[in-house]
């Protein structure tokens, strides 16, 4: 079993962190197991995945994040805060860390951040990780059917990296 498998299954599962995407909202620790599974799977192919991450003062696990690996094509910015601690910054210090590190390991691969049009707390992170917006689109697959899924890049993408951004 993961470690701080409670405390990052209490955040995923608060329906208050997924406001923009309610039907991503885990039911099951299994759920929050498979995700946390997922980012130990992108550190030992990639090098860089998602963390966890704890207030520095009293260690408090308040979310995750990072970038990971998506298609062997494009680094993936993303990150899931406590209802708690939105506001705070937490999402782009842990987002500006992600990217560091990602371009450090890979700097030849682009940096994006996908998220649904109505996220405008998202978006205003990626914009201001210096990400612009390069694709926008009716968003496949999700139970809304007037979502639209943005793309934010850090440089023009190819036909695949835009794909594996859809995927």
């Amino acid at each position: 079993m993961p470690t701080d498998l409670d405390e990052v299954f209490a955040i995923q599962r608060d329906p208050r962190v997924w406001t923009h995407y309610p039907s991503l909202r885990h039911t099951t620790r299994d759920e929050t197991v498979r995700m946390m599974e997922r980012w130990e799977r992108s550190w030992s192919t990639a090098g860089l995945g998602s963390r966890v991450a704890r207030l520095r003062d009293t260690g408090e696990v308040i979310g995750n994040g990072g970038c990971t690996l998506l298609g062997g094509e494009v680094w993936n910015v993303g990150y899931r805060i406590a209802a708690d601690h939105h506001g705070s910054g937490f999402a782009t210090e842990l987002a500006r860390a992600g990217v560091a590190r990602a371009r450090e390991i890979d700097p030849d691969r682009p940096v994006i951040a996908y998220l649904v049009e109505h996220n405008t707390g998202s978006a205003r992170v990626a914009e201001k990780l210096g990400l612009e917006l390069v694709h926008r689109a009716p968003d496949v697959g999700n139970p809304d059917p007037a979502a639209m899924r943005l793309v934010y890049a850090d440089r023009p993408l190819s036909p695949a990296q835009l794909q594996a951004t859809l995927q």
